[in-house]
C-alpha cells in the first residue's frame, strides 16, 4: 500500500482527509473545525466518521447515542479522530399498519445516501456505522459498499424479552393479540397488560425478525466483528464491544482493509446460509439483493432458494420457534450458527472479515453453552431445509418470497379475497370477513405503487391472532415483517401498479401455492389474464411531490432489491 510521508519521517494514514486539513491553504477549514473543539493534534490523525442512526422515537436505536461515545473512545485510543454525525431512521414497529410505514423502505435509501454524502463531503478516512432498527442495517452496509473506505457496522443489539403470563414475549405477540382481541379471544385488560410488558427497554425487536436477521447477516457477511451483534442492547458487555469496534476500524485503516474486500460473492452466500439456518426474515432477500448491487456482486432471487434448499433449519427462534435473540446470545451467539455451517461444509471458510481473520477462523472460536437448545446439532435439525423459498408462476413471473420456517404448510388452494390497500385487508380480518381456505390478496403496495412497499404485519398478525394462521394464505406485492409467519407470499413481482398479473386477480379466482414445485399461480389462462389487463389502468400516484414521489420515480422492482441507484 502507498503511505503518505510527513516531514520524511512518519507515515500518514490520512488517505482522504489530508486534502481537507493539511497545508496553509486549508487554514479556513481548520479554523472552523477548531471552533467545535478539534485540536491540531486531532487534525493530524486520520478522520473517522461515526454515522449514528440514533433517534428518540422507539427502542431500537434509542441507546445508540451512548454506544457512539464508546466507539469514539475506541477510535481515539487507537490513534484516530472520530467525527460523529446523525441520519434519519424510521421505526417499523411503530409505523406498522399506517401511512407512515410507507416511509420505512424509502428511509433505507435516504440513510444510505446521507451516510455516503457526509462521508464524501468530509473526506473521511474510515467509517463506523451504528445501526438498530430494520432498515438502518442494510443502509449502513450499502453506504460502506459505495464508499469503499475502511469501515464496519456495529449493531446496537436486541431488546430483552418482555414477560407476560409467565412467558417470554416480543412485539410479535402484541400484533397477534390485536387479532385475538378483535375476535373476542382476548380481553381489554389482558391486551393492555401485554402492551405494557412486551418491550421492557432499549434494543431492536427480540425475535429473529428483520433487525436480528440482518445482524446475523452482518456477522456472517464479515462486515461486523464476529460476536459483536449478538450482545444484547443493555448487556454490560456492550460498551466494551463498542470500544473494540472503534479500535478495530483503525486497524482496518492500517491494513487498508475495505468493504469490497469483504462483501464478495462467497461472503453473501455465507450470509444467505445463515439467514436460512436461523429462519430469518424475508426482508433479507430484498436487502441482500440491494447490498450485492452496491458492491458490484451478481445476485439473483433464485440464489436464495438454491442456498436455502441445501441448508438445514437449525435455530429454534421466534417467530416460528421458541426462543428469542437473547437466548441465542446465551447459547453461543451468531458465531455458533457460523460454526454449525462450518461443520456442515456449508460455509465459504476463506471469506475475510473486518477483523482480518477469515470467517472460518472466526467460526472455530465459537463457544457453545452446555445444554443449550436454541441451535440444533446438524444431525437433529428442525427441518432439513432452510426457511426461504422463491416461488414463480403466472402470478409472479419475476418471483415471490415465502418463509416456510415455523409452519408445515406446503400447499394451499383457495378463492382470492382481493384488497387494493393494506387497511382494507386489515379491516376485513378485524370484522371476521375472512374465512378458512381464503387467499388474501393485498396489492398496489409494491415499491412503486405503495410507494415504499409496506410491511403487512398488522394484517398477518391479525390473521394468526384470529386463529386463521394455518388455514388462510396471503399474497402481496408488499413486504412482510420478520415477525410474520404462516403461508405468506410477499415481494410479488412485477407489482400491480406496474401491470403485473396480480393486478388482474378478482374475488373468487382460485390461487394456488405449491411450495415443492416452487409455484404461485392463479387458475387463469394467459389469454384470460391478457384480456383482463386490456381494460386495466394504473391508479394515480399517491404522491405528486416530495421524497415519496421521487422514490417512486426511481425505485426498481423488488426482484432487484427495490433500489434507487
Amino acid at each position: 500500500m502507498a503511505f503518505l510521508f510527513r516531514n520524511g519521517l512518519m507515515p500518514s494514514l490520512k488517505w482522504n482527509s489530508s486534502a481537507l486539513t493539511d497545508g496553509p491553504h486549508r487554514a479556513p477549514a481548520r479554523a472552523m473545525l477548531k471552533a467545535v473543539g478539534f485540536t491540531d493534534e486531532d487534525l493530524r490523525r486520520p478522520l473517522v466518521g461515526v454515522a449514528n442512526t440514533w433517534i428518540e422515537i422507539g427502542p431500537c436505536n434509542y441507546h445508540l447515542r451512548r454506544l457512539g461515545e464508546q466507539v469514539k473512545a475506541g477510535i481515539r485510543a487507537a490513534g484516530g479522530t472520530p467525527m460523529e454525525y446523525n441520519t434519519v431512521s424510521i421505526s417499523d414497529g411503530i409505523t406498522m399498519g399506517t401511512e407512515g410505514m410507507r416511509a420505512s423502505l424509502v428511509s433505507r435509501e435516504v440513510m444510505a445516501d446521507s451516510i455516503e454524502l457526509v462521508a464524501r463531503g468530509n473526506l473521511f478516512d474510515a467509517l463506523v456505522v451504528l445501526v438498530g432498527c430494520d432498515k438502518t442495517i442494510p443502509a449502513g452496509i450499502m453506504a460502506l459498499a459505495r464508499l469503499n473506505i475502511p469501515g464496519l457496522v456495529l449493531y446496537g443489539g436486541s431488546i430483552a424479552p418482555g414477560r407476560w403470563q409467565n412467558t417470554d414475549v416480543t412485539i410479535q405477540d402484541v400484533f397477534e393479540a390485536v387479532g385475538a382481541h378483535a375476535t373476542g379471544r382476548l380481553g381489554d385488560a389482558d391486551l393492555a397488560t401485554l402492551e405494557n410488558q412486551a418491550c421492557p427497554g432499549p434494543g431492536a425487536c427480540g425475535g429473529q425478525f428483520t433487525a436480528n436477521t440482518m445482524a446475523t447477516v452482518c456477522e456472517c457477511l464479515g462486515i461486523s466483528p464476529m460476536g459483536s451483534a449478538s450482545v444484547p442492547a443493555m448487556d454490560a458487555a456492550k460498551d466494551a464491544v463498542a470500544q473494540r469496534a472503534g479500535a478495530l476500524v483503525m486497524e482496518m485503516v492500517r491494513r487498508d482493509l475495505r468493504p469490497r474486500h469483504i462483501i464478495t460473492r462467497h461472503a453473501i452466500e455465507n450470509a444467505i446460509a445463515a439467514v436460512a439456518a436461523t429462519g430469518g426474515s424475508t426482508n433479507a432477500v430484498l436487502h441482500l439483493l440491494a447490498i450485492a448491487q452496491e458492491a458490484g456482486v451478481p445476485l439473483e432471487m433464485e440464489d436464495f432458494d438454491r442456498i436455502s434448499n441445501r441448508v438445514p433449519l437449525l435455530a429454534d427462534l421466534k417467530p416460528g420457534g421458541r426462543y428469542v435473540a437473547t437466548d441465542l446470545y446465551k447459547a453461543g451467539g451468531i458465531a455458533l450458527v457460523a460454526r454449525r455451517l462450518l461443520e456442515g461444509g456449508l460455509l465459504h471458510t476463506e471469506a475475510v472479515t473486518v477483523t482480518g481473520r477469515t470467517i472460518g477462523e472466526e467460526a472455530r472460536t465459537a463457544r457453545e453453552s452446555d445444554g443449550q437448545q436454541v441451535v440444533r446439532a446438524l444431525n437433529n435439525p428442525l427441518k432439513p431445509n432452510g426457511g426461504l423459498v422463491i416461488l414463480k408462476g403466472n402470478l409472479a413471473p419475476e418471483g415471490a418470497v415465502v418463509k416456510i420456517a415455523g409452519h408445515d404448510l406446503r400447499h394451499h388452494r383457495g378463492p382470492a379475497r382481493v384488497f387494493d390497500t393494506e387497511e382494507a385487508a386489515f379491516a376485513a380480518v378485524e370484522h371476521s370477513q375472512i374465512r378458512t381456505g381464503d387467499v388474501v390478496v393485498v396489492r398496489y403496495e409494491g415499491p412503486f405503487g405503495g410507494p415504499g412497499m409496506r410491511e403487512m404485519l398488522a394484517v398477518t398478525g391479525a390473521i394468526v391472532g384470529a386463529g386463521l394462521g394455518n388455514s388462510v394464505a396471503l399474497v402481496t406485492d408488499g413486504r412482510f415483517s420478520g415477525a410474520t409467519h404462516g403461508l405468506m407470499a410477499g415481494h410479488v413481482a412485477p407489482e400491480a401498479a406496474k401491470g403485473g398479473p396480480i393486478a388482474a386477480i378478482r374475488d373468487g379466482d382460485i390461487v394456488v401455492f405449491d411450495v415443492p414445485q416452487r409455484q404461485l399461480r392463479v387458475e387463469l389462462s394467459d389469454a384470460d389474464i391478457h384480456e383482463r389487463m386490456k381494460t386495466w389502468a394504473p391508479p394515480p400516484p399517491r404522491f405528486a411531490t416530495g421524497v415519496m414521489a421521487k422514490y417512486a420515480r426511481l425505485v426498481s422492482s423488488a426482484s432487484r432489491g427495490a433500489v434507487t441507484g
